[in-house]
């Protein structure tokens, strides 16, 4: 939205009909929740890890408290489907609960020996205040994966969430109210792009982190780094999921539909790229195309839709140009490919065979319902298709033999994160991230929890 509009205005993509005004906050209005978010870390940073552990748990509860309301307003402003709204907070609610347990150890200082026989401390303190912004894809989660660990971190935490879920964000400020989190330590930033430039160059705001498009993240970056401001970027990605000779077919089927189709296919670690070898290749495009045109596209809050909408108008156009500029370049859809009449944002899951360098479908990200069937010779052609791309964040390796396949992933993929014979999200207790352009830096897993604190030496030297 231009930064010119006083107010923000939100649409429920399954009927494009407006749901919501949101007034943006003015600069002034913007600095002071700063000085706020930063005096209420002053406290903060000063509770005890297993005193924030307690606070972490009950945000965990009041997640589980305000589930239904949350699920059915995440699916009105950007169009996922009710049930799986509910399991995106049910692990948010897992994330809760693992960082609650975990993370007071992991903050408990280092004590080791000095080389002249003093003793020294690494201790892990909190930064300060962090500025997150956050896209509309998984409103709950996106929020939740920072801020709880940034929280449980001693930092405070501020929000510049995607507009058209601005209800989501507001929900969620409540939410950490209720659950007893000091007033203003977590707070939701309605402002315009220009005033999130300065929210970055104020010196109260720590560090930065953002979930977006590799566009977004090198401006962002680069505003950071000008400022001195540590960052994490997590840019997105066209993830690879390589068939091999000896996999379970079947199998491979359900997982790769499975993966370009949940959360109506918006999904930065979706699965994008489906590499198949020779051996095998007829026999998946012709499993795979018939379960894809078996995809039922329509109202998000009913159970037989099996997708829902597109966040909204302009993210649809967008694909549907790629399928078409992809198209021109030699690709062919094996299914859907055609914006359907009547209202909403609706795209039906699609499937473009001969996919080749020198289109959209091969090089860019494609954040939607659409997959790229892409023919490889053998294993190490799939390899080098699947590396064959200027993004890292996650992708997949289908084979029989999990100890080849586990050796592919650990020594020859070059992304963040592997599933081997299944298609995943995130783990709690896993580190979440990529690399290339889908940017540095991880979250979950404990990992996230050190991003953002000072590993601090203090040392008694021997005399």
């Amino acid at each position: 939205m231009s930064s010119e509009k006083e107010n923000i205005q939100t649409i429920n993509p399954a009927t494009g009909e407006k749901l919501n005004t949101y007034e943006l906050m003015s600069a002034k209005e913007a600095e002071d929740a700063v000085k706020k978010c930063h005096e209420a870390f002053l406290d903060w940073r000063l509770v005890t890890p297993e005193d924030r552990a307690k606070q972490i748990q009950a945000i965990g509860k009041s997640l589980g408290k305000y589930k239904d309301e949350l699920a059915k307003l995440m699916t009105s402003e950007m169009g996922k489907l009710e049930s799986q709204g509910g399991d995106e907070i049910d692990l948010c609610i897992g994330i809760c609960d693992w960082t609650a347990a975990n993370a007071p150890a992991s903050l408990k200082a280092d004590e080791r020996e000095l080389p002249n026989g003093g003793k020294g401390f690494v201790t892990y303190s909190p930064m300060g205040v962090i500025y997150g912004i956050q896209p509309w894809n998984f409103p709950t989660y996106q929020v939740i994966r920072y801020a709880i660990a940034n929280l449980m971190a001693g930092n405070g935490v501020l929000l510049k969430h995607a507009e058209n879920v601005t209800g989501s964000a507001l929900l969620l400020e409540k939410m950490f109210l209720d659950a007893g989190l000091p007033k203003n330590l977590f707070t939701v930033l309605r402002i315009s792009h220009e005033v999130s430039d300065k929210i970055i160059e104020n010196d109260l705001v720590r560090g930065v982190t953002l979930t977006g498009s590799p566009k977004a993240g090198k401006y962002i970056g680069e505003l950071a780094g000008k400022n001195l401001k540590k960052s994490v970027l997590e840019l997105g990605s066209n993830d690879a999921y390589m068939v091999l000779a000896d996999a379970d077919i079947s199998l491979a089927v359900e997982k790769c539909v499975e993966g370009r189709t949940y959360n109506n296919g918006e999904t930065c670690v979706a699965a994008k790229r489906f590499i198949v070898v020779d051996e095998v290749f007829e026999e998946f495009k012709k499993a795979f195309v018939s379960k894809m045109s078996a995809i039922k596209h329509g109202d998000p809050t009913k159970e037989s839709s099996d997708i829902g909408p597109m966040a909204r108008e302009d993210l649809r156009d967008e694909l549907h140009e790629q399928v078409e500029e992809s198209v021109k370049n030699g690709a062919e859809i094996l299914c859907g490919g055609k914006i359907p009449e009547g209202n909403g944002f609706y795209y039906p899951a699609t499937v473009l065979g001969n996919v080749k360098p020198g289109q959209p479908a091969y090089s860019d990200e494609l954040f939607g319902p659409v997959a790229s069937l892409i023919h490889a010779k053998d294993d190490e052609d799939a390899m080098r298709i699947a590396n064959d791309s200027r993004f890292g964040l996650g992708g997949g390796i289908f084979s029989k033999d999990e100890d080849k396949a586990v050796e592919l992933a650990s020594k020859y993929f070059d992304t963040g994160m592997v599933f081997i014979n299944s298609f995943g999200l995130a783990q709690p207790n896993m580190p979440f991230g990529g690399v290339k352009n889908s940017g540095f830096g991880r979250e979950h897993g404990g990992f996230g929890l050190h991003e953002f604190v000072n590993a601090k030496s203090v040392m008694i030297l021997k005399s």
